[in-house]
């Protein structure tokens, strides 16, 4: 979908500068996204899980695998 949007955007445009433009607006970062130095995101506090709570989760999906494929391993 974004490839059309793109393509229905230079179509649009009278020149290469307005296609600049939007491809600019097209592919900037979300309103509201913090960039750290270097331009790179920054995650809010507390968003990402720490090792124990990790393994926790994989554990639930393979559990939640081995339910679903009749407890069958390869």
């Amino acid at each position: 979908m974004l490839n059309a949007a793109e393509a229905a955007m230079e179509s649009a445009a009278d020149d290469d500068a307005e296609r600049a433009r939007n491809r600019a607006k097209l592919y900037a970062p979300p309103r509201g996204t913090r960039r750290g130095g270097g331009g790179r995101r920054v995650r809010p506090p507390g968003a990402g899980l720490d090792m124990a709570s990790a393994q926790a989760l994989a554990a639930q999906l393979a559990a939640e695998d081995a339910r679903l494929t009749g407890g069958a391993t390869s």
